[in-house]
């Protein structure tokens, strides 16, 4: 698949609105040796277009397990859920922290941490261990956690 442009200016406007933070599982781009990468939400190639509305900030974790994935199977029902989407969806209304967890508390949170491994072992270290030099949850992070 082709990869679709994305100019310098739309990069810092979705970096800047995410305060630097995967929208996802909300580290900062300052705590990963990658960065961070901007998203379709929606990729190119189920529709999605390459603008403000529809991209957003992802670790490059969160990204490479989402994909191009639109949602997932909630195995609890067997219906097929949407995953968070960043722009529609408040963080905190689907998830919680508890300690360096992420546990959903909805189905579209349940999809999402599960399909994004959120709580993968390496991932609920690296948290810990930010937690520990007080790197995470940051301060622009805890507003996304709690209205």
């Amino acid at each position: 698949m082709a990869r679709t442009y994305i100019s310098a200016e739309l990069r810092r406007l979705v970096s800047d609105r995410a305060d630097h933070l995967c929208e996802y599982c909300l580290v900062s781009s300052l705590d990963r040796v990658s960065g961070c990468h901007v998203d379709h939400i929606i990729s190119v190639k189920h529709g999605g277009a390459t603008t403000l509305e529809n991209l957003c900030y992802a670790c490059t974790f969160c990204n490479l397990q989402k994909g191009t994935d639109l949602g997932s199977i909630n195995w609890r029902t067997g219906e097929l859920v949407r995953f968070f989407n960043p722009r529609k969806d408040f963080w905190g209304d689907h998830f919680q922290l508890n300690d360096a967890l992420i546990q959903a508390i909805t189905d579209i949170g349940e999809v999402t941490e599960r399909i994004l491994d959120f709580n993968n072992h390496e991932r609920v270290l690296e948290r810990e261990l930010l937690m520990e030099i007080a790197r995470y949850p940051l301060t622009s992070a805890r507003k996304r956690i709690r209205r």
